[in-house]
């Protein structure tokens, strides 16, 4: 068992072209987005296994010996797939949550409790550990926070029960990829995926003539901008940036002829077109978040106009890139104090 504190980090994702069209076999584009979950665990010898979560208000902590009198054996099935309604049933009694609980704060304990008993089951006990999660992406916005957070805990898992080598123990660091400046907007507007995707599956069954081009449309939107992309990551110029602006624009009104736009992305698309900048909405619209590409000849005061002006329609706005790292291992003295700060719960 790893006896050092060990910190991760994992990106959120944004869809940059092919949502909607995805579900109808289309090519869609994903790309990290370098807003971060972060992760410190440190190993302990006081009995407990602790959780703290911050951003949401939990903080929980069980005895390990009480844990490991549990009957987990529905968890040793090797390389399983999803658990069933049933074992999910036994792991909440096993997390003292109700049987009706779905809330996010109870859907990430139990997330952790089953890799937790998953991965350090083969240890000759279960380890004392301390947990603090924090996380920079807002939650249901969907940017990914639930997969950042499950890949956070299930690498610092692993790598502590030696599972899997420590990258920054063994001297291996990845290579940035490509990064492209964007802002990140959220309109704030709830929304359902399931009812957003039935409302374009309609539509396309009405009128299979008009949408079906659309679609495939977007389909080579994603191929074109894919081209783009590796393009860029060759030899970047200024006139890539002008065809990536011109995708989103084209991409932008595709979504809304399919019927998944919303008048606060309309409004989000018109304030930064007002300040020279293209938006699109990203994820299953209907409100949700919108992106918006800042080219790098683009002036620090003109950036921060546009997101004052978004800002004032009441929306969150952060400026940040895709195309971030993946999975990452750090030392301590390597993260933001913003960050030390927040995994120290202060």
């Amino acid at each position: 068992m790893f006896s050092e504190a060990l910190l991760v980090s994992a990106p959120g994702k944004v869809i940059l072209h092919g949502e909607h069209a995805v579900v109808h076999g289309k090519v869609a584009l994903a790309v990290a987005l370098n807003l971060r979950t972060f992760l410190r665990l440190q190993p302990h010898s006081n009995g407990k296994v602790c959780l703290n979560l911050p951003n949401i208000g939990v903080k929980q902590a069980w005895d390990v010996a009480g844990l490991q009198l549990q009957d987990t054996s529905f968890l040793e099935q090797g390389d399983a797939t999803a658990p069933t309604a049933e074992q999910v049933e036994k792991l909440k009694e096993v997390a003292g949550i109700p049987q009706d609980g779905a809330k996010p704060e109870g859907l990430a304990v139990l997330a952790f409790l089953y890799l937790y008993l998953s991965i350090c089951q083969k240890q000759r006990a279960l380890p004392s550990l301390d947990i603090t999660v924090w996380s920079q992406l807002p939650t249901g916005a969907g940017l990914g926070s639930s997969a950042a957070y499950s890949v956070c805990m299930a690498a610092a898992l692993l790598t502590a029960c030696e599972e899997i080598p420590n990258p920054q123990k063994d001297g291996v660091s990845a290579s940035r990829p490509l990064a492209l400046k964007i802002l990140l907007t959220n309109t704030k507007v709830p929304r359902s995926t399931k009812t957003l995707v039935a409302s374009a599956r309609n539509r396309l069954l009405k009128f299979p003539e008009i949408v079906t081009p659309l679609l495939t449309s977007i389909n080579a939107i994603s191929l074109e901008c894919e081209r783009t992309l590796r393009e860029m990551a060759a030899a970047p110029a200024p006139e890539h940036y002008l065809v990536l602006e011109e995708l989103i624009d084209m991409n932008q009104h595709h979504l809304n002829a399919l019927g998944v736009g919303h008048a606060s992305l309309d409004q989000l698309c018109q304030v930064t077109m007002a300040h020279g900048l293209h938006s699109k909405l990203t994820g299953a619209g209907g409100g949700g978040c919108g992106i918006t590409l800042l080219r790098p000849d683009l002036e620090q005061p003109e950036v921060e106009a546009t997101k004052q002006a978004l800002t004032d329609c009441g929306f969150d706005c952060w400026e940040t890139s895709i195309g971030a790292p993946g999975i990452s291992v750090h030392s301590a003295a390597s993260l933001d104090p913003s960050v030390r700060q927040a995994l120290d719960g202060l």
